[in-house]
């Protein structure tokens, strides 16, 4: 499983995914699900995927080979006037990858599916978000809905949806996603550290700070445990409640 949540912010784009792909006894996998593509001053465009690691995997190759050597029938990430039509070259790779995986993948539970986000900016159009479905149909993030979760998203959720705010600076949303995906590693074994980031800040057009935070990150460690005694404490503070008799 994965957890991968993209964010929109007065201050730019956030980025967080987590890297683990397989969970159980003897058999845990790490494999990064976070892709940059840069053209600096001209465009940055990040993508998360969340699914079929055949799948994904596929994806991202096939985008990365026609982004070094464009095709006439398809244009690529680097070439595309706009997020809406990034958004639309990787749906169209979404849906080509699926169909030749398998008859009736377009189907959205087939094993071959995926779930994608990318977001970044071009010049000359603001930062946009979208989420991309595995029949290849894909939402924009707005005022309504200014976050993307993908893969095992019900654990994290709670936090995001209380404590968002489109003003946040970026030092605030690392400390709010890093608690996301501390409640979503305490509640499923299938998503794990480490924590690959990126920050984009608007009209940088260039890619801000990025990187992976371990399990064992001092700070990853101050936040899981403060926000486990946060809870605590809060919990003890609410009024007891009494039986009639």
């Amino acid at each position: 499983m994965t957890y991968c949540v993209g964010m929109i912010l007065d201050e730019g784009l956030v980025f967080m995914s987590d890297t683990r792909t397989n969970a159980g006894l003897d058999n845990i996998s790490t494999f990064r699900k976070m892709t940059l593509w840069e053209q600096p001053g001209e465009r940055v465009i990040t993508l998360m995927a969340a699914g079929n690691l055949a799948t994904t995997q596929a994806v991202v190759s096939l985008l990365d080979e026609r982004s070094k050597s464009p095709e006439e029938r398809q244009p690529s990430l680097l070439q595309v006037p706009s997020l809406f039509q990034a958004a639309r070259v990787v749906a169209e790779t979404l849906r080509e990858v699926i169909e030749q995986h398998g008859q009736g993948g377009l189907q959205s539970d087939s094993p071959f599916g995926a779930t994608l986000i990318i977001g970044g900016q071009i010049a000359g159009s603001p930062p946009r978000l979208f989420m991309i479905y595995p029949e290849g149909n894909f939402i924009e993030a707005g005022e309504d809905t200014p976050f993307f979760q993908i893969g095992e998203t019900k654990y994290g959720r709670p936090i995001l949806v209380r404590a968002y705010d489109r003003g946040l600076g970026f030092e605030a949303a690392m400390k709010l996603l890093l608690v996301s995906f501390d409640s979503t590693v305490k509640a499923n074994l299938t998503v794990g550290a480490p924590f690959d980031y990126h920050f984009y800040a608007t009209g940088s057009l260039r890619a801000g700070p990025r990187g992976r935070i371990a399990q064992d990150d001092p700070y990853f460690q101050v936040i899981s445990k403060g926000w486990g005694d946060a809870l605590k404490d809060a919990l003890d503070s609410l009024p007891e409640f009494h039986f009639e008799e």
